[in-house]
């Protein structure tokens, strides 16, 4: 199966374009007016349109209400929700009933214990991502630019599609690869020339890396 590739917090139309142009198979966009990525909904519509059925379209949110979520999909029109919060199994449900689209959930990733969280996902999920855990006085979740050690997910099967997040850049993700096997790998600070500004050589040259991982991983696999 092959690699799935997302670049995520996109904001403007020439980032968008330097993953599509390089056959991103997702790109994410992020709704939380705490971080820099986070995006208006006229942008977000404008932007989704532009996506133009390239890729998959993926709106980012953080323990958002139902009330919320209606303006982002009505806006977005998004093919996935990712739920980047304390989301739990039954808002997981719930939100797939609501608005009939598949959710990839985040599970924030310090220590083996936290993959506990799998058994907890895995049914009500449709994908997990595994990111790094924020420091405790981060304004909000995720890697923030830093990894978490890789080699807790070697030899891990959650049972459904996961993605591997948290610090990934061009110049580590066959690393990442290499130790995880991981089947979709997720971008975003690290395609960056400053928080919350793509810099679409970085997003074309992150691609690159991540497909050129991907078919030395299945050469030696065939060798």
């Amino acid at each position: 199966m092959s690699l799935i590739v997302k670049i995520c917090g996109l904001k403007t139309p020439d980032a968008l374009d330097a993953a599509l142009d390089s056959a991103a198979d997702m790109v994410g966009f992020v709704f939380f007016a705490p971080s820099p990525r986070n995006l208006g909904l006229a942008t977000a519509r404008d932007l989704g349109a532009r996506v133009n059925g390239r890729a998959g379209k993926v709106a980012l949110t953080v323990d958002a209400d139902d009330a919320t979520l209606a303006a982002v999909v009505e806006a977005l029109k998004p093919d996935m929700l990712q739920l980047h919060g304390t989301e739990t199994p039954e808002r997981v449900t719930a939100l797939r009933a609501l608005f009939r689209l598949p959710v990839m959930k985040a599970i924030p990733v310090a220590e083996r214990k936290d993959l506990a969280r799998i058994e907890l996902y895995k049914k009500f999920a449709d994908r997990l991502l595994f990111d790094a855990l924020a420091p405790q006085d981060a304004t909000r979740p995720g890697g923030l630019g830093t990894p978490f050690d890789w080699s807790l997910l070697k030899g891990v099967d959650p049972g459904i599609p996961y993605m591997l997040s948290g610090g990934l850049d061009a110049s580590n993700v066959a690393e990442a690869l290499r130790i995880t096997r991981a089947p979709g790998v997720d971008v975003s600070s690290g395609v960056e020339r400053a928080p919350g500004e793509k810099d679409p050589d970085k997003i074309r040259a992150f691609i690159r890396a991540a497909r050129a991982a991907e078919a030395a991983l299945a050469a030696k696999v065939s060798a």
